[in-house]
Protein backbone atom coordinates (compact mmCIF):
# COMPACT_ATOMS: atom_id res chain seq x y z
CA UNK A 1 0.00 0.00 0.00
CA UNK A 2 0.84 3.38 -0.82
CA UNK A 3 0.95 5.87 2.09
CA UNK A 4 0.31 9.63 1.33
CA UNK A 5 0.58 12.76 4.32
CA UNK A 6 -2.38 15.10 3.18
CA UNK A 7 -0.97 18.31 1.71
CA UNK A 8 -0.34 21.63 3.48
CA UNK A 9 -2.69 23.10 5.67
CA UNK A 10 -3.83 26.28 7.17
CA UNK A 11 -3.04 25.01 10.58
CA UNK A 12 0.29 23.74 9.25
CA UNK A 13 0.89 27.55 8.41
CA UNK A 14 0.00 29.08 11.37
CA UNK A 15 1.19 26.46 13.81
CA UNK A 16 4.85 26.38 11.98
CA UNK A 17 5.04 30.35 12.87
CA UNK A 18 5.62 29.86 17.02
CA UNK A 19 4.51 26.77 17.49
CA UNK A 20 1.33 27.58 19.15
CA UNK A 21 -2.02 26.23 18.32
CA UNK A 22 -3.46 28.90 16.15
CA UNK A 23 -7.73 27.02 17.51
CA UNK A 24 -8.36 26.40 13.61
CA UNK A 25 -10.83 23.67 13.90
CA UNK A 26 -10.78 20.94 10.64
CA UNK A 27 -8.42 22.99 9.03
CA UNK A 28 -8.62 23.21 4.64
CA UNK A 29 -5.62 22.63 2.20
CA UNK A 30 -3.64 25.81 1.58
CA UNK A 31 -3.33 26.94 -1.82
CA UNK A 32 0.29 25.11 -1.71
CA UNK A 33 -1.57 21.89 0.08
CA UNK A 34 -3.66 21.55 -3.07
CA UNK A 35 -0.59 22.20 -5.60
CA UNK A 36 1.49 19.30 -3.26
CA UNK A 37 -2.01 17.34 -4.05
CA UNK A 38 -1.51 17.68 -7.40
CA UNK A 39 2.19 16.60 -7.60
CA UNK A 40 1.28 13.59 -5.91
CA UNK A 41 -1.45 12.54 -8.27
CA UNK A 42 1.15 12.91 -11.04
CA UNK A 43 4.22 11.20 -9.25
CA UNK A 44 1.66 8.17 -8.99
CA UNK A 45 0.27 8.30 -12.40
CA UNK A 46 4.48 8.67 -13.39
CA UNK A 47 4.40 4.89 -11.92
CA UNK A 48 1.19 3.37 -12.41
CA UNK A 49 2.66 0.69 -14.95
CA UNK A 50 4.85 -0.59 -12.20
CA UNK A 51 3.17 0.44 -9.00
CA UNK A 52 -0.86 0.53 -10.04
CA UNK A 53 -2.90 2.37 -7.44
CA UNK A 54 -6.52 1.54 -7.91
CA UNK A 55 -8.55 2.68 -5.22
CA UNK A 56 -7.99 5.34 -2.55
CA UNK A 57 -8.62 5.14 1.14
CA UNK A 58 -8.67 8.99 3.13
CA UNK A 59 -9.12 9.85 6.87
CA UNK A 60 -12.39 12.21 7.63
CA UNK A 61 -10.09 14.92 8.55
CA UNK A 62 -10.84 17.97 5.81
CA UNK A 63 -7.08 18.30 5.26
CA UNK A 64 -7.18 14.47 3.64
CA UNK A 65 -10.55 14.44 2.23
CA UNK A 66 -9.50 17.48 0.02
CA UNK A 67 -6.52 15.85 -0.45
CA UNK A 68 -7.71 12.17 -1.86
CA UNK A 69 -10.38 14.69 -3.63
CA UNK A 70 -7.76 16.14 -5.57
CA UNK A 71 -5.93 12.84 -6.68
CA UNK A 72 -9.03 10.73 -7.53
CA UNK A 73 -10.00 13.40 -9.30
CA UNK A 74 -6.43 13.61 -11.59
CA UNK A 75 -6.60 9.62 -11.31
CA UNK A 76 -10.22 8.94 -11.74
CA UNK A 77 -10.03 6.67 -8.77
CA UNK A 78 -12.80 5.84 -5.97
CA UNK A 79 -12.28 7.39 -2.61
CA UNK A 80 -13.56 5.58 0.41
CA UNK A 81 -13.47 7.45 4.09
CA UNK A 82 -12.34 5.51 7.10
CA UNK A 83 -12.22 7.23 10.67
CA UNK A 84 -9.80 4.47 11.83
CA UNK A 85 -6.59 6.39 9.66
CA UNK A 86 -7.68 9.68 11.46
CA UNK A 87 -5.04 11.98 13.03
CA UNK A 88 -4.34 11.41 16.85
CA UNK A 89 -6.36 14.04 18.76
CA UNK A 90 -4.13 16.90 20.68
CA UNK A 91 -4.82 20.31 18.91
CA UNK A 92 -7.69 22.28 17.80
CA UNK A 93 -7.20 21.14 13.57
CA UNK A 94 -8.28 17.12 15.16
CA UNK A 95 -11.80 18.73 16.29
CA UNK A 96 -13.32 17.49 13.17
CA UNK A 97 -16.79 18.33 11.22
CA UNK A 98 -20.22 16.47 11.40
CA UNK A 99 -20.48 13.03 9.59
CA UNK A 100 -23.84 14.67 7.93
CA UNK A 101 -22.35 17.99 6.87
CA UNK A 102 -19.28 15.93 5.49
CA UNK A 103 -21.74 13.71 3.41
CA UNK A 104 -23.10 17.11 2.08
CA UNK A 105 -19.71 18.56 0.78
CA UNK A 106 -18.06 15.21 -0.60
CA UNK A 107 -20.92 13.12 -2.49
CA UNK A 108 -18.45 11.58 -4.40
CA UNK A 109 -17.04 10.00 -1.40
CA UNK A 110 -18.14 6.82 0.47
CA UNK A 111 -18.64 6.99 3.78
CA UNK A 112 -19.88 3.66 4.80
CA UNK A 113 -17.37 3.07 7.47
CA UNK A 114 -18.15 6.25 9.25
CA UNK A 115 -20.52 5.23 11.60
CA UNK A 116 -21.11 8.27 14.35
CA UNK A 117 -21.79 11.54 13.38
CA UNK A 118 -18.73 13.09 16.00
CA UNK A 119 -16.15 10.32 14.43
CA UNK A 120 -12.84 12.23 16.19
CA UNK A 121 -11.83 12.30 19.42
CA UNK A 122 -13.05 15.14 21.46
CA UNK A 123 -9.82 16.13 23.21
CA UNK A 124 -11.28 19.46 24.21
CA UNK A 125 -13.58 17.55 26.37
CA UNK A 126 -12.30 14.10 27.51
CA UNK A 127 -8.31 15.45 26.86
CA UNK A 128 -5.87 14.51 24.97
CA UNK A 129 -6.57 10.96 23.28
CA UNK A 130 -3.75 8.64 24.22
CA UNK A 131 -1.27 7.05 21.81
CA UNK A 132 -2.73 3.36 22.81
CA UNK A 133 -5.83 4.11 20.95
CA UNK A 134 -3.99 5.37 17.97
CA UNK A 135 -2.15 1.99 17.54
CA UNK A 136 -5.29 0.24 18.29
CA UNK A 137 -7.24 1.84 15.51
CA UNK A 138 -3.88 1.92 12.92
CA UNK A 139 -3.54 -1.70 14.00
CA UNK A 140 -7.25 -2.74 13.15
CA UNK A 141 -7.15 -0.82 10.44
CA UNK A 142 -3.75 -2.72 9.15
CA UNK A 143 -4.75 -5.60 9.98
CA UNK A 144 -7.90 -5.84 7.53
CA UNK A 145 -6.50 -4.06 4.92
CA UNK A 146 -4.18 -7.37 4.99
CA UNK A 147 -6.75 -9.47 4.79
CA UNK A 148 -7.68 -7.93 1.24
CA UNK A 149 -5.90 -9.69 -1.90
CA UNK A 150 -5.51 -6.06 -3.93
CA UNK A 151 -4.34 -4.53 -0.53
CA UNK A 152 -1.04 -3.56 -2.80
CA UNK A 153 -2.99 -1.10 -5.01
CA UNK A 154 -4.50 1.14 -2.25
CA UNK A 155 -3.17 4.64 -2.05
CA UNK A 156 -4.15 5.83 1.94
CA UNK A 157 -4.52 9.40 2.64
CA UNK A 158 -3.78 10.37 6.39
CA UNK A 159 -1.82 11.69 8.97
CA UNK A 160 2.14 12.50 10.47
CA UNK A 161 0.81 10.68 13.28
CA UNK A 162 -0.73 7.61 12.03
CA UNK A 163 2.18 6.57 9.18
CA UNK A 164 4.57 7.40 11.99
CA UNK A 165 2.88 4.90 14.17
CA UNK A 166 2.72 2.51 11.04
CA UNK A 167 6.62 3.17 9.69
CA UNK A 168 8.41 4.48 12.63
CA UNK A 169 8.79 7.48 10.28
CA UNK A 170 7.83 11.36 9.95
CA UNK A 171 7.03 12.26 6.71
CA UNK A 172 6.39 16.11 4.98
CA UNK A 173 3.53 16.66 4.06
CA UNK A 174 2.49 14.90 0.73
CA UNK A 175 5.51 12.79 0.99
CA UNK A 176 5.17 8.77 -0.16
CA UNK A 177 5.88 5.93 1.56
CA UNK A 178 5.14 2.69 -0.18
CA UNK A 179 4.71 -0.74 2.68
CA UNK A 180 3.46 -3.92 3.30
CA UNK A 181 0.80 -4.35 5.58
CA UNK A 182 2.25 -7.79 6.69
CA UNK A 183 5.32 -6.31 7.66
CA UNK A 184 3.51 -3.85 9.82
CA UNK A 185 1.56 -6.30 11.79
CA UNK A 186 5.04 -8.47 12.31
CA UNK A 187 6.15 -5.31 13.69
CA UNK A 188 3.80 -3.88 15.83
CA UNK A 189 2.82 0.05 15.80
CA UNK A 190 5.86 2.47 16.54
CA UNK A 191 5.88 5.29 18.93
CA UNK A 192 4.50 8.69 18.03
CA UNK A 193 5.83 11.86 19.41
CA UNK A 194 2.65 14.01 20.75
CA UNK A 195 3.35 15.85 23.34
CA UNK A 196 4.13 19.76 23.79
CA UNK A 197 7.71 19.20 24.50
CA UNK A 198 8.27 17.28 21.46
CA UNK A 199 7.76 20.54 19.46
CA UNK A 200 10.91 21.93 18.59
CA UNK A 201 11.27 19.26 15.98
CA UNK A 202 9.22 20.04 12.55
CA UNK A 203 8.72 16.42 11.75
CA UNK A 204 6.61 15.74 14.84
CA UNK A 205 2.74 15.43 15.13
CA UNK A 206 2.06 18.68 16.47
CA UNK A 207 2.50 20.37 12.32
CA UNK A 208 0.06 18.00 11.45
Amino acid sequence: MLLIRHGQSEFNVAFGRDRIDPGITDAPLTELGRRQALEAASAIAARRDEEPVEWLICSPYTRALQTAAIIGEVLDLPISVNPLIRELSAFACDIGTPLTHLLGRYPAHDFEQVIDEIWWHQHDRDGREPETALHERCHAFVETLARRDNWSTVAVVTHWGVIRALTGEGVENCEMKRCNPHDILRAGMQPVIAGVEAFDDPQTIAAD
